[in-house]
């Protein structure tokens, strides 16, 4: 009987900043992803970007904060620019309370323009640097894997290409 009270005791949040951890997101705890709750939005090339999605989102549309003109733009055919191939990356759903079309990868080491391409279908998105090895795989947003009409729950290979 002491156990199961034990345990329910570990949820308080006065426990939980005694031992040092910090509450989550109710998308981070839904998808697995245990990230802390973060005031400071990622940093970001759009001079407009998406809000967060409500505290209260459950479904995709409610964590989908794009504009139909953000997703006009991730899927117009890139400039005449070249792009510079970075490689190939294994990818999974990134955090769905990250607003805008992005993916962070090891295959950067600053937030640039790129386009990623998924069984036939390709895409304009910020690329974030992730931090990782080279080899250690990359987090793609909602609403990019929602464009490339990839699956929301496998990891997808991608191919990536800079501006």
């Amino acid at each position: 009987m002491i156990l199961p009270l034990g345990l329910a005791a570990c949820a308080s949040p006065s426990l939980q900043e005694a031992f040092g951890t910090t509450p989550t997101s109710a998308a981070a705890t839904a998808t697995g992803a245990a990230e802390p709750l973060s005031a400071t939005p990622p940093e970001t090339l759009d001079p407009t970007p998406p809000p967060p999605p409500p505290p209260a989102a459950r479904t995709v549309e409610e964590f989908d904060t794009t504009t139909e003109e953000d997703r006009a733009e991730a899927v117009a055919e890139p400039e005449a620019a070249p792009s510079a191939a970075l490689g190939t990356t294994q990818a999974t759903l990134g955090s769905p309370a990250d607003p805008g079309i992005w993916v962070k990868t090891p295959l950067v080491s600053e937030t640039v323009m790129g386009r990623v391409e998924y069984q036939g279908n390709s895409i304009n998105v910020e690329l974030r640097p992730s931090g990782g090895e080279a080899g250690s795989g990359s987090q793609i947003s909602l609403p990019a894997m929602r464009l490339l009409e990839a699956p929301l729950t496998e990891i997808v290979e991608l191919a990536v290409f800079a501006s």
